[in-house]
């Protein structure tokens, strides 16, 4: 079983535009809205794969409805701590002409001392009965930058290993509970490590310093270039793959799902890694309302090239 946790959900509009225009007037050719949050589609893009997947975070009274029904319908499992109040809405502007995506992010609505506790303890309770904790995403205010952190130490002994895929100082400090994996952007890793990363080698050599610190599992997305996996004894580097993009909202988060079921599976790192690239290629060629499609991301999983670092 793979359990993910959404402490921040959010109903993301996103709209295209031909070209967009800062500042200026733009006029959407074409809009849809669909219930997310990073651990939303990480659990249900698991769940497409074939994998026993269960989401639970918070939810909020005004607007949870689209969130149960579009867990049900892909035969997810969910489990919420209820807060009163509105699911935030995100806003993602996809420009047709370059294919960038501009994102505006509601902060969420506060969380107290109270939910803090209620979230702790349904974590503990899932996690004895799950093999992989997936955490990502933001933080609802009221929520302490380490509480990442405090959720992996709470499950230390249960059996269940820990994926933490987050920025800043909910990365910095998720870190020293020392969870199973983690997966950082190269913006991210290069914020991490404090400098900027040029090159493969470079990108190694800074992922390392996390294998070092106790993490068994290092991935890097890249993007468009692929992605790295590397534990102690091996490093992976798989080449992107050409699609049609038609959005990258969630890749990243399908990538942690891909990597995820092959940890679950017990499949090689390189086969791993091909699993979490082919994951993220599928989420790019799929409408944003949508979950991925299994045979597609079957096909793509052929085509990924895999070159071993060392």
């Amino acid at each position: 079983m793979i359990t993910t946790i959404s402490l921040n959900p959010s109903i993301d509009h996103t709209v295209y535009v031909d070209r967009f225009t800062p500042g200026g007037l733009n006029r959407v050719s074409d809009s849809h809205s669909v219930p997310a949050g990073k651990g939303i589609n990480v659990a249900l893009t698991a769940a497409a794969l074939g994998v026993d997947a269960e989401c639970i975070g918070f939810m909020y009274r005004d607007g949870s409805k689209q969130f149960e029904k579009r867990l049900m319908v892909n035969s997810t499992a969910y489990n919420f701590v209820w807060c009163e109040g509105s699911v935030r809405t995100n806003i993602k502007v996809f420009d047709r002409s370059t294919g960038a995506i501009t994102e505006i992010n509601e902060p969420g609505e506060s969380v107290s001392e109270a939910d803090l506790k209620r979230m702790s303890d349904l974590v503990t309770l899932h996690a004895e009965n799950t093999d992989y904790l997936v955490l990502s995403g933001s933080l609802p205010p009221g929520c302490p930058p380490d509480y990442y952190r405090t959720l992996i130490q709470s499950v230390e002994g249960l059996g269940c290993r820990c994926i933490l895929d987050a920025d800043g100082e909910r990365m910095r400090l998720g870190l020293e509970a020392a969870p199973f994996m983690i997966k950082p952007n190269l913006f991210e890793l290069e914020m991490m490590a404090g400098r900027k990363l040029s090159g493969l080698s470079e990108v190694e050599r800074a992922a390392r310093e996390y294998v070092d610190m106790g993490v068994s599992l290092v991935a890097v997305s890249l993007g468009g270039k692929g992605a790295i996996l590397m534990d102690a004894d091996e490093a992976y580097y798989a080449h992107g793959l050409k699609v049609d993009v038609k959005s990258t909202v969630g890749a990243g988060d399908s990538m942690v799902a891909g990597l995820a079921c092959g940890c679950m599976g017990e499949y090689s790192l390189e086969d791993t890694l091909r699993m979490g690239v082919a994951c993220a290629t599928a989420r790019c060629m799929t409408e944003g309302n949508r979950v991925i499609d299994k045979a597609a991301y079957e096909a793509l999983k052929g085509k990924v090239e895999i070159e071993r670092l060392f």
